[in-house]
């Protein structure tokens, strides 16, 4: 979101400490204030933790949680449509994160797997987010990653009554579309003593969002000892994004000794998606190299291609609880339930192919081109009805959780003893339904269903041709469906494969201390947890199994582990806080790969493929070492530097091995293909990171206006002991080198900041034995800048621009030069007005 206040220093009237930080009887507000609470926010940690805080009108500097959070050391994000989805902090997969909300955890709404999806909460709505990078025994010990807490707005924060509006519109260079939206919150504290507080927020925004996409359909391989792409697929991506979120705040303040609280949260997040695919897909036969960089190919493929997607995540939060005082001791009760409920009702994909195509390929050192003998591949008449994958799905997740926790101060020294309790129960569930229909008998061709034209994508480097139109493809199946013939084994594998039910519960207990001994504090503790889960899937064979079986594969597990750790703050001097850390943590297997089911392809071939999910996944877990020194120029400016390591034991790879002799899904098989998930050795992460933010307020005006920040972090990773493998891999996401400045300015109602992230290349997928077939994401650069002007204290305008250096996300195959997917977003701008009072 952009900064709209402007940091001001004056001598006026002050306002609430929550609002603006006074430093030296200067107030200052705008974004430069939210940067010094912050800042106060990792002073003041028991823990390793960096944070970002709304500015003074409720606003973090961009468009969701993920974006914003990404500027912070160590972070960078997994990105879906050139913006960010998810979190990796310190190299270590977003599975592995603990995202909880108010302190609570989040529901994930992806059916495979436990990864929250940040860019489903509009940053309008949040009131600050804390990244800890170190673990106490009253968090979740489900943290290898460390912990994200998302923290939406309370009255009493403000303690006045206050309110904004705010509205934008912007353009996407890629398609011309126009993107808008718009928020308004309200907040007041009332009743006789001010003992009444409510926040009222809402959010809404609309982007038609386009990209292109280039990438190779199969692999690289060896001719004549030439390298050679296997093939060409061109795709033009046209997403609709609605996002709409509340969230409603209510605070009672009953006595002196009691405070009561209501919160809810809800978001819906809206995807509508067509991706229009042209591929070409080169017979090995026919591939003739002339040199190391070109050649010529016939007796080719080509597909034309159309997906369309619908998806729409609702996610709910709603909890209860206060805080109780018994004299100097203090009662901390919170109940809560999560829902997220994640509805694809469509997503269908329609494939024409024809055959024979000829044309010539040319490779460079990060791309390759195709052309093509004639116009054939280009020609709708010649493509005839390959396919028709109609599909739909269903995930949920529910969450309850109840914690308590009790402080006991002792001592003269504010020492305290800190004792806790919390219990987690969550119900997941995944229901698939597909079909799989083949062409038979008929004259159907792609042009009796066009949907347009689109010459060429990426500037015009690659041709993309004659589209197909979903809707009369779908109308033409409806009136004419004994032209198709149902694949039964496709059918009851799309159906039954992905289906299943897990209910997990975790208990937990925790003690810990804080102790002081003059300027060191140290927090001992103790964590233990109890994980209970029990998993329900489907056995088949395609052959002989019915769509409307119930499950028949289930599977339990229960295990009772210990966490213990400490925590160490030195307070060197008035400003150099030295802090270190051991710690444990655990990672519980996703749900797909412990959901216990089995699929079996072609049980009466030679060679059977079986895919089945391993309910005997064992836990990662994590020792975790931490140290990190930080310098404060009060709260203007702070330096840091940490060094990190962890060891985890028993990382999960998925992982193929053939001729298994075994029995499967109840059948004997013999020489079977068998995908999976297993438990790998070990891995470690280690690294540094450096972090400087500062004030200019020291040089002559105008220029004391400046602040600057910047920060790079150095991250190794390795893992072995993965079937078929001798040599160590990286950790997937994990990127060596993560890096962000940010330049800006406040003063005389002007704001603005440029900001540059970094991050280096990171590991995708490993291959199963050979890491010349491990695929990597490219590094990623991105620019981005924001303006802001107050007109007066009420009303300001803002212009932003992202992605101003047309960053690619791109994919290559064991080196660089082979390419192996490229995708292009263009920049955005957006304008607006804002009202606050």
């Amino acid at each position: 979101m952009p900064s709209i206040a402007s940091a001001q220093d004056s001598t006026g009237d002050t306002t609430p400490a929550s609002e603006a930080t006074d430093l030296d009887a200067i107030v200052v507000t705008g974004r430069r204030a939210a940067d010094r609470l912050a800042i106060d926010d990792k002073r003041s940690a028991d823990g390793q933790v960096d944070a970002i805080r709304a500015d003074d009108v409720g606003r973090l500097p961009d468009q969701n949680v993920a974006e914003a959070v990404r500027r912070l050391p160590g972070v960078t994000t997994v990105n879906d449509q050139g913006e960010g989805r998810y979190l990796t902090v310190r190299g270590v997969s977003p599975d592995l994160l603990n995202v909880t909300l108010n302190g609570q955890t989040a529901a994930a709404p992806e059916p495979e797997s436990r990864q929250v999806k940040l860019d489903d909460i509009p940053s309008a709505l949040i009131g600050g987010v804390t990244v800890s990078k170190t673990l106490t025994p009253d968090m979740d010990a489900n943290a290898i990653a460390g912990q994200v807490n998302i923290e939406t707005v309370s009255a009493f924060d403000r303690n006045r009554t206050f309110g904004s509006a705010r509205a934008a519109y912007g353009r996407y260079d890629i398609n011309g579309e126009n993107p808008y939206e718009y928020d308004a919150s309200f907040g007041s504290v009332f009743g006789a003593d001010r003992q009444f507080g409510a926040v009222l927020a809402v959010n809404r925004s609309d982007r038609k969002i386009g990209s292109q996409n280039v990438q190779n359909p199969g692999g690289w391989i060896e001719i004549d000892g030439n390298e050679v792409p296997e093939g060409l697929e061109v795709r033009q991506y046209n997403t609709h994004r609605q996002r709409t979120g509340a969230v409603a705040n209510f605070d009672w303040k009953a006595s002196e000794n009691a405070s009561l609280f209501l919160r809810f949260m809800y978001s819906k997040y809206q995807d509508q998606e067509t991706r229009d695919a042209f591929a070409v897909e080169l017979d090995e036969d026919g591939i003739s190299p002339g040199s190391a960089t070109s050649g010529t190919f016939e007796g080719a493929e080509a597909v034309r291609a159309i997906r369309t997607r619908e998806e729409t995540t609702t996610s709910f939060t709603a909890a209860t609880g206060g805080e109780f005082r018994f004299g100097d001791n203090r009662l901390d009760l919170e109940a809560t339930y999560s829902r997220a409920n994640k509805r694809d009702p469509r997503r269908d994909e329609w494939g024409f192919v024809a055959e024979d195509v000829s044309g010539s390929y040319s490779i460079g050192p990060r791309s390759y081109d195709f052309s093509f003998a004639d116009d054939a591949a280009f020609d709708p008449s010649n493509f005839e009805p390959d396919f028709f994958e109609p599909e739909s799905r269903r995930a949920v997740e529910d969450l309850y959780q109840f914690r308590a926790d009790y402080v006991i101060p002792f001592g003269t020294d504010g020492s305290d003893l800190q004792v806790g309790f919390k219990y987690l129960r969550r119900d997941k569930n995944n229901d698939v339904d597909g079909e799989a229909w083949e062409y038979g008998d008929g004259g159907l061709t792609m042009a009796d269903v066009p949907g347009g034209s689109f010459d060429a994508v990426f500037g015009g480097r690659y041709r993309l041709g004659p589209l197909v139109s979903g809707s009369l493809a779908d109308a033409y199946f409806d009136a004419n469906k004994g032209e198709f013939e149902e694949d039964g084994e496709g059918t009851l594998s799309a159906t039954l494969a992905g289906d299943f039910e897990i209910e997990e519960t975790i208990t937990a207990a925790y003690a810990m201390a804080r102790l002081w001994f003059g300027n060191v504090t140290v927090i001992p503790g103790m964590r233990i947890e109890r994980t209970e889960g029990s998993y329900a899937a489907h056995a088949f064979d395609v052959e002989s199994g019915s769509l409307d079986q119930a499950f028949n594969v289930f599977g339990s597990r229960s295990y009772t582990d210990i966490f213990p750790g400490v925590n160490i703050r030195w307070d060197a001097g008035d400003n150099l806080v030295v802090r270190g850390a051991v710690t444990r943590a655990i990672g519980r297997p996703n749900y797909e790969s412990i959901a216990p089911f089995v699929e079996i392809q072609g049980a009466g071939s030679l060679e059977p493929e079986v895919t089945m999910g391993n309910p005997d996944l064992d836990p990662l877990y994590s020792t975790n070492v931490d140290l990190s020194v930080e310098y404060y120029v009060g709260n203007r400016g702070v330096l840091s530097a940490a060094v990190f390591y962890k060891d985890i034991s028993s990382p999960i790879f998925a992982v193929t091995r053939t001729d298994q002799d075994g029995v499967f899904g109840g059948l004997p098989l013999t020489g079977a293909e068998v995908g999976s998930w297993e438990n790998a050795e070990k891995a470690t992460v280690s690294g540094i990171e450096f972090n400087a933010q500062y004030e200019l307020s020291f040089l002559p005006s105008p220029f004391d206006g400046f602040s600057v920040g910047a920060n790079m972090t150095f991250v190794d990773s390795e893992a072995e002991g993965l079937p078929a493998r001798t040599d160590t891999v990286p950790l997937v996401n994990q990127s060596d080198r993560v890096a962000s400045v940010q330049v800006s300015y406040e003063k005389y109602g002007f704001s603005a900041r440029l900001a540059y992230t970094y991050r280096s290349a990171m590991l995708n997928e490993a291959s199963e034995d050979d890491p010349e077939e491990d695929v990597y994401w490219d590094s990623l650069k991105q620019w981005d800048i924001k303006f802001g002007y107050e007109i007066n204290p009420r009303w300001s305008v803002f212009l932003e621009g992202s992605n101003l250096n047309d960053a690619m996300m791109r994919a290559y195959v064991g080196r660089r030069e082979r390419t192996m997917e490229q995708e292009i977003y263009g920049w955005s701008a957006r304008m607006g007005v804002q009202f606050k009072f």
